[in-house]
């Protein structure tokens, strides 16, 4: 009978101490332990980001696929539509997005760049290789 109070007033002390514990690392993790950065944390593993560079490449093959071609879709992705802007901030347009990743300068000149196939996919791939 004495065994088994011991081992149960153990236990109970040791869930006491193991709470009180807890509690401690939730008040003090920002004291104790520095934070780090993603990029931080990137450059000492040393690769880049992978995700945001895949996307980026994939929206250019398909911007530069879809300019190619004289349809609807040329005219959608460009913004280049009949009409009054709605008010408020104006959203972003793709070509602008891909035109500072390609540093292209303006859009027009990544539009004109999608033309020449073997032009475009360098622009692309350099873009890559920079890792922006």
């Amino acid at each position: 009978m004495s065994i088994n109070f011991c081992r149960s007033s153990l236990f109970s002390a040791i869930n006491t101490v193991s709470s009180a514990y807890r509690r401690l690392l939730i008040i003090l993790p920002p004291i104790l332990i520095p934070k780090k950065t993603n990029d931080t944390v990137l450059e000492e593993a040393h690769t880049t980001r992978l995700l945001i560079s895949k996307i980026r490449k994939r929206q250019a093959t398909f911007f530069g696929h879809v300019m190619r071609r004289e349809k609807l879709e040329n005219l959608v992705t460009t913004g280049m539509l009949e009409g009054k802007r709605s008010r408020g901030k104006q959203r972003e347009k793709l070509i602008e997005g891909l035109a500072d990743w390609l540093k292209a300068g303006k859009s027009l000149e990544a539009i004109e760049a999608t033309k020449d196939r073997k032009k475009w996919r360098t622009m692309v791939a350099n873009a890559v290789k920079q890792g922006t």
